[in-house]
């Protein structure tokens, strides 16, 4: 496990997600997985506290991917040691009426996360090049001026959002946000064994929707357009990491090891120096708590 390296994973050049595999080749078992991801989660703590302190740097970890893909337990995992008041995780769905008032990155603005802080985007903003792209008669409740009708939207709508969507992470990264982007690559036989399961144990029924198949029905679709908005959105300030999901423990590693080494890389995060004046008098402070 130590030897999985990041950078094998971050998207550098045009991507085929037909080519890259869903499971790594490597051998490991569930115990070996937890005690990695365990001392990475350490780790993580440490240097989040030390980023909070610091405040001037803000961390935007971005989840997509199909349904059953194991975002959820990735970031109960992943996230469990952190500091509850450095990190906040925002769960996008439909948007309402209030949201459909504003454009499309309006409530994505909203959610940033403050300095010092994590946030996570559990779904994203990419949704609006994904789902509205498999349907299509969504972006009909944006009431965008020109369009009335699905045929209004054209292949060049979409060219603009991807340029929109570049141009706000640029923004928000040239501001002190480090964008991290991470698609959950799971086969279509991953996602049909990982729904059956919710059908066949009784404590994970809830988790079933139809709606899930209804959208397994545009998996060749989805990956597409996946494929698409990654090739033209991954970029040096907000790379896109393509993460092999079949195996949920070595996923949570490689996103656990990704964050804590771009961490790493920002040397300037240091924890703050106690006030000389506090500092010459520490001893006395220390008396007058034991009298």
């Amino acid at each position: 496990m130590q030897n999985i390296n990041p950078e094998d994973f971050r998207v550098k050049s045009k991507i085929e997600l037909s080519k890259i595999p869903t499971k790594l080749n490597i051998d490991t078992d569930k115990d070996e997985e937890e005690t990695a991801l365990n001392k990475i989660q350490i780790k993580l703590s440490k240097k989040q506290d030390a980023m909070y302190a610091h405040n001037r740097h803000a961390f935007l970890i971005c989840l997509q991917g199909m349904d059953t893909s194991g975002k959820d337990s990735l970031i109960r995992e992943v996230f469990k040691e952190f500091n509850p008041r450095g990190v906040v995780v925002h769960s996008f769905k439909t948007p309402n009426s209030t949201e459909l008032e504003h454009d499309y990155l309006w409530r994505h603005y909203l959610a940033l996360p403050e300095k010092g802080k994590f946030a996570v985007f559990n779904r994203t903003h990419y949704e609006n090049v994904l789902v509205t792209r498999v349907h299509p008669e969504y972006i009909l409740f944006e009431n965008l001026p020109g369009i009335e009708k699905v045929e209004d939207i054209t292949p060049q709508f979409w060219e603009n959002r991807m340029e929109q969507i570049n141009n706000f992470e640029k923004h928000i990264a040239q501001n002190g946000t480090t964008i991290l982007k991470f698609y959950f690559h799971m086969s279509k036989e991953e996602q049909r064994l990982r729904l059956l399961k919710r059908l066949e144990q009784p404590e994970d029924n809830w988790k079933f929707s139809t709606g899930d198949l209804k959208e397994r029905e545009r998996w060749d679709d989805y990956m597409n357009y996946y494929e698409e908005a990654i090739n033209k959105t991954s970029t040096d300030y907000a790379p896109w990491y393509i993460v092999p999901a079949d195996d949920k423990g070595v996923a949570r590693y490689i996103v656990a090891k990704t964050i804590w080494e771009k961490l790493q890389s920002l040397t300037d995060i240091t924890e703050p120096e106690l006030d000389p004046k506090v500092a010459e008098n520490i001893e006395f402070y220390k008396q007058q708590l034991k009298e």
